[in-house]
């Protein structure tokens, strides 16, 4: 049976804020018992041995994956990733092997073009990104009409993104198509319906204040669900899903876009409080909040925050002295730890929630999603590469 357990909003102003448990544990190197890392350089490698990891990762997924599956979010973060790889290294076959699945689908979504579902949209971020290496119009008829409507048909309407992971499944096609288009009605649209999540759903919003970090939804807003030590749940996939979101959606806005200051704000805080949080073996536990739920490496989250922190590094959006160790000893711990000789990506937390969803966690755990939050990783990380 699911546990829950209950805190008041000053327990968790109190928790919060500094995230002083968590901090303790990433500096001291110590969690549960026989949880102890090695720490990973705080350097960022040769250009050359990341285009080796990427590629050893990216071609162990097409091998064992002939059939590239449906178009939902979680394959879709997959193939966004396979052409973050085919931008890094030039290799069509990771091209070859989006541009298949999008035809398998006829570059369409999940629930049709009337979907509100951010999930379902996300597709559309791989589908922005062959158009343009093909400029194939077809790519993007189905993205363009779905967000369209979103922004015509009940304009009032911004509570679609009640949960943090639809920041990154929906806002970069907002942020790309807006852009491509000319058309500042995304722009608007999407800051909208951001502005819910961010600071309404729920009563106060998902984004926490003290912190900068995120709640994954409103059950776990004070007073709702807790660890079993009593602390708040802040899931680290969930905010990896928000860090990401930010990273993708800056990396394209132009100056005096709707939010943009608000975002960038959000993003530079948000890094701040997960740099304190950061393990020793330079992964993230799956609650950031308290390091005794289910402590240990998990990857999902942690490529998110690489790619997050390597981009805002890139962008001068944070000092790049403070931040590339961070990035650093992200990607180094999982190349040293989750990724195996012959390229499969392990320490993945599977499809959930929370921390406890798809649980244990470990060698031999993995899911598409990863992969390709993996991939953006590795060509963020090279871009840094000296």
């Amino acid at each position: 049976m699911e546990r829950r357990q209950f805190v008041t909003a000053a327990a968790l102003a109190a928790v919060l804020p500094a995230l002083a448990p968590a901090a303790a544990y990433a500096r001291g190197a110590a969690g549960a018992a026989g949880d102890r890392p090695a720490a990973p350089s705080p350097g960022i490698p040769a250009r050359a041995e990341v285009l080796e990891v990427v590629r050893r990762v990216a071609d162990q997924w097409i091998g064992a994956h002939s059939d590239p599956g449906d178009n939902g979010w979680a394959r879709a973060t997959l193939f966004s990733g396979m052409m973050a790889a085919h931008r890094l290294t030039g290799e069509r076959r990771y091209l070859d092997y989006t541009r298949d699945w999008a035809e398998s689908h006829d570059y369409g979504l999940l629930g049709g073009v009337t979907t509100r579902h951010a999930d379902n949209q996300c597709a559309g971020q791989a589908y922005l990104d062959l158009h343009e290496v093909d400029g194939d119009p077809a790519a993007l008829t189905a993205i363009e009409e779905c967000l369209h409507t979103m922004v015509t048909d009940q304009p009032d309407k911004n509570d679609d993104w009640w949960w943090d992971d639809a920041l990154h499944m929906a806002m970069p096609p907002f942020a790309r198509l807006g852009v491509l288009r000319g058309d500042p009605s995304y722009l608007e649209k999407m800051h909208a319906l951001y502005t819910h999540t961010r600071s309404v759903e729920g009563g106060p919003g998902l984004w926490i204040p003290g912190s900068g970090l995120w709640y994954r939804d409103k059950n776990f807003l004070p007073g709702g669900i807790t660890s079993p030590n009593g602390l708040p749940v802040v899931w680290s996939r969930g905010n990896g899903w928000v860090a990401g979101a930010h990273a993708k959606v800056l990396a394209v806005l132009p100056p005096g876009a709707p939010g943009l200051a608000e975002y960038r704000a959000t993003l530079v805080q948000q890094l701040g409080a997960l740099r304190s949080v950061q393990r020793a073996d330079g992964f993230w536990n799956v609650n950031l909040a308290d390091p005794a739920h289910l402590p240990g490496p998990e990857t999902s989250g942690t490529a998110f925050f690489a790619y997050a922190s390597a981009w805002a590094v890139r962008s001068g959006l944070v000092p790049a002295g403070t931040y590339r160790p961070v990035a650093a000893r992200a990607w180094n711990g999982m190349v040293a730890t989750a990724v195996h000789p012959d390229g499969f990506l392990g320490y993945v937390q599977g499809v959930g929630d929370r921390p406890e969803s798809s649980q244990p966690v470990g060698w031999t755990t993995t899911a598409d999603f990863g992969v390709g939050a993996f991939l953006m990783a590795g060509a963020q990380i090279a871009a840094l590469a000296r």
